[in-house]
């Protein structure tokens, strides 16, 4: 696999609350997740990094190599993580009511098994079409599930910004995890709000079709948030297979 992560802190916030890596298991099995935090000054930069470097830290230490053993893990790591975000935030003022989005990705099996919690995403391209695979945390999805909004009306909903889950503020988490084949020649985008809600997908299908480099299409798309005006931090990780995304 090939991969590129850029992070960039936005054209309206003073700190960057995006974390963002990639990491391998004892069995060469990739995990790579992007994560926003919320709450405070600081609470949010603690908990996207609590989150990110906790994860990915333990993933590393396992020698997990089915979807299914995988799949029990981060949900059980997840609900653990939780509990360690709220207690963090619960013993510091300055901390308290932090919390955080994730989302994540695993090769494994010849498949992509996606979780998240919240609403950073994963998109995947593959033949010059984009696709959401992971599936919002949001308020905004919950009204469109139920039919009581529609699509266009979602785009500029002025809740838009309101999710249901996330890594601490509340006691239980409930991750969306699910499992996707993986062509080829796909690549896979992992990124925060501050990059969806600046860029379209019709502009994010154009950069990834273009030629260049993984790390080159990162620059593009942060650039291309901060051009829209950047309005948040901005984070995307993208993955391939060696034949793809050059």
């Amino acid at each position: 696999m090939k991969y590129a992560f850029l992070t960039d802190v936005g054209k309206q916030r003073e700190n960057n609350q995006d974390y963002v890596n990639v990491f391998k298991n004892k069995k060469d099995i990739i995990f790579g997740i992007v994560a926003d935090g919320m709450g405070g000054h600081r609470g949010g930069d603690v908990a996207s990094d609590m989150a990110v470097s906790h994860l990915g830290n333990a993933f590393e230490d396992t020698k997990l190599d089915t979807a299914d053993s995988i799949r029990e893990w981060i949900l059980a790591e997840l609900s653990r993580e939780n509990d360690r975000i709220v207690s963090v935030s619960n013993q510091f003022e300055d901390l308290y009511g932090m919390g955080t989005t994730m989302v994540g990705v695993f090769f494994v099996d010849g498949k992509m098994l996606v979780v998240n919690v919240g609403d950073s995403r994963c998109y995947v391209l593959y033949e010059n079409k984009l696709e959401q695979l992971s599936v919002d945390h949001s308020l905004v999805h919950e009204l469109l599930e139920t039919g009581q909004i529609s699509e266009e009306e979602a785009e500029n909903h002025p809740q838009k910004n309101i999710i249901t889950q996330t890594l601490g503020v509340s006691q239980t988490v409930q991750p969306r995890v699910k499992d996707f084949e993986i062509p080829d020649d796909a690549i896979v985008m992992l990124c925060t709000d501050g990059l969806t809600n600046m860029v379209t997908p019709e502009q994010i299908t154009k950069i990834l079709s273009s030629k260049g480099t993984l790390e080159t299409k990162c620059q593009k798309l942060i650039k291309m948030a901060n051009k829209a005006g950047g309005n948040d931090n901005i984070t995307a990780l993208l993955i391939t297979s060696d034949k793809g995304g050059n």
